[in-house]
């Protein structure tokens, strides 16, 4: 119920518009959002990596239906590669391609596609100079077949510069990363947090948690660097004794997290040797991201209503 109740609000614009305009909403998107700026969010992937947590740098925004509006969030990621290299941050970037365009001329439209292809493009030729690495997010269940396609595309002309993300609640994703594994490229395995339909999603979650461990263990068994993203600690758990079953090296994959979501098994994961990558966004359009996150764990929700009248 208020997995859905909070998915319904992320796409709610009157709701969206006053949360990011107001302090309130500001204040409340503080322990999940990095900050509104390049430079704060530099300066938490700084202080991560103090940590031993390496990075992935996320400029929130999407659905961006004009030209114009995607070649600026274009620019936000040319300035991060360069502030990355010049920091020299153990830290990568993440997009989502209807943040580049591929809304514009219609959802998913064949004109917004080539736009959204050619902007990443030249990200994923900026990231290879320096050799980096762009992430190309995965958003709902209508751009999943032009996504991976892209990705494929970018890969071919910039081998190891782009990855993308797969997320197990859907029923084609096995197929998917079988498709991925062979050509050799990088996947972040999530949940996933978008509502769709149940003759091409599991429902339950148990079903979800199946799959996610399924998909888990066959990716950290190939011979490409995959992201486990979770913070689910009974899959994390089971994926360890695993991999000491296996004999698989602790290089050999890593665990992806997301900005201010059990910073204490971050840490620990750390202590022990695993590699471990937070995911931090930021910028001033965070509502729909933050609205997710609520949805998929609501033990957020808890957590910000205990913590919000703290100082």
């Amino acid at each position: 119920m208020l997995r859905s109740f909070f998915i319904g609000l992320s796409t709610n614009k009157s709701f969206r518009k006053f949360s990011e305009s107001s302090s309130i909403g500001r204040r409340v998107s503080h322990r999940f959002v990095a900050g509104m700026t390049v430079e704060e969010a530099i300066a938490a992937a700084q202080q991560l990596n103090r940590e031993g947590i390496a990075v992935t740098l996320d400029a929130l925004g999407e659905s961006v239906t004009d030209e114009p509006h995607a070649i600026a969030s274009a620019a936000t990621y040319h300035r991060l590669l360069d502030e990355i290299a010049s920091h020299n941050l153990r830290a990568n970037v993440s997009l989502k391609l209807t943040q580049m365009g591929m809304d514009v001329g219609g959802a998913n439209s064949a004109e917004g596609q080539a736009l959204a292809e050619r902007i990443v493009a030249s990200l994923v030729e900026h990231a290879a100079k320096f050799q980096n690495f762009v992430r190309i997010d995965m958003e709902g269940s209508e751009y999943t077949e032009a996504t991976l396609s892209i990705t494929e595309r970018l890969f071919a002309r910039f081998p190891g510069a782009v990855g993308t993300v797969l997320q197990a609640y859907m029923f084609r994703t096995e197929a998917d990363a079988e498709r991925l594994l062979r050509q050799g490229i990088r996947i972040r395995l999530c949940k996933g947090a978008y509502k769709e339909p149940d003759d091409i999603a599991f429902p339950g979650k148990a079903d979800v948690d199946a799959n996610y461990l399924k998909l888990a263990k066959r990716m950290i068994t190939s011979e490409v660097f995959c992201g486990i993203a979770t913070h689910d600690e009974a899959i994390i758990n089971e994926l360890c004794r695993f991999a000491d079953a296996h004999e698989i090296e602790r290089p050999a994959f890593e665990f992806q997290m997301l900005y201010g979501i059990r910073r204490d098994l971050q840490r620990k994961l750390v202590r022990q040797g695993y590699g471990v990558r937070v995911y931090v966004p930021f910028g001033t359009e965070w509502y729909p991201y933050f609205m997710r996150r609520l949805a998929e764990r609501p033990a957020n929700v808890l957590f910000l209503t205990r913590n919000f009248f703290r100082t």
